[in-house]
């Protein structure tokens, strides 16, 4: 693998100190955990649950307390905003063209983003996650698939919080959302947890993504509940707007 390290250049540099501010003046942000020193500037998969439109903010803002400057692979909308698209492909971040053929490119340009010494961000879930209580979803295999590919490792990271500032359906009820959590400013907690043994080696192997796939998402849970220890079985906060969707439970890894 070459391990060249991708410098993030100075625009990507900036926005994450930019949205550390910003996600400070909406909401408490309190950070625990760390990645591994010989690992902030990569070859490293990244994982987080997905909860609210407001968590590519969040993310960005606790990984630039760890020194960390990842690259996140994005949704194709974000990259057709004028001016802001142009921002996104500058920053080296990477285009995900859902419901379409050309969506496994999106992998492919991770995975050669990774083996050339970069640190992707990526939601396993795919969605933004629409289990009533609110706990990871069953994962789409892709971040396994880059993982075992490159041989990266993969730190998940757990977040809660973030539904408090923007609903689901924003940017319907965005002002809203916004003034409660100037008035309120929620505590967004997120915690890096240890990199996790995807008991796998080869994508080759008959099921080996899924059971990756599925430790991948055990690890957010565990990482998870003690973030949320005062709402075991659903969110204080609920979001009339947000549909619940219980065909893609995860079923926790008994290996």
């Amino acid at each position: 693998m070459n391990t060249s390290t991708w410098q993030p250049p100075l625009i990507w540099r900036a926005a994450l100190l930019l949205t550390r501010g910003l996600v400070g003046l909406l909401a408490r942000l309190e950070v625990t955990g760390d990645v591994p020193a010989h690992l902030r500037r990569g070859p490293l998969v990244l994982t987080a649950n997905h909860i609210s439109p407001f968590d590519p903010l969040v993310m960005a803002a606790a990984c630039q307390t760890r020194g960390i400057a990842p690259r996140i692979m994005a949704t194709a909308g974000l990259f057709r905003v004028p001016v802001f698209g142009a921002a996104m492909r500058h920053a080296g971040h990477i285009r995900v063209d859902r419901g379409t053929s050309a969506v496994h490119r999106a992998l492919d340009d991770a995975a050669v983003a990774v083996a050339r010494g970069s640190v992707i961000l990526i939601y396993p879930e795919g969605r933004i996650g629409l289990d009533p209580g609110m706990w990871p979803e069953r994962g789409k295999t892709g971040a396994a698939r880059l993982a075992l590919t490159c041989g990266a490792p993969v730190v998940p990271i757990a977040q809660w919080g973030a539904h408090e500032v923007l609903p689901y359906r924003a940017p319907r009820g965005m002002l809203r959302g916004i003034a409660r959590a100037l008035w309120r400013r929620p505590v967004i907690r997120v915690h890096f947890g240890a990199p996790v043994d995807l008991g796998e080696t080869n994508t080759a192997t008959p099921g080996a993504a899924r059971r990756a796939t599925d430790r991948i998402i055990d690890a957010l849970t565990d990482a998870l509940a003690p973030l949320r220890p005062d709402e075991p079985d659903g969110p204080r906060h609920v979001d009339p707007g947000r549909p619940s969707d219980l065909s893609r439970a995860h079923r926790r890894h008994s290996g």
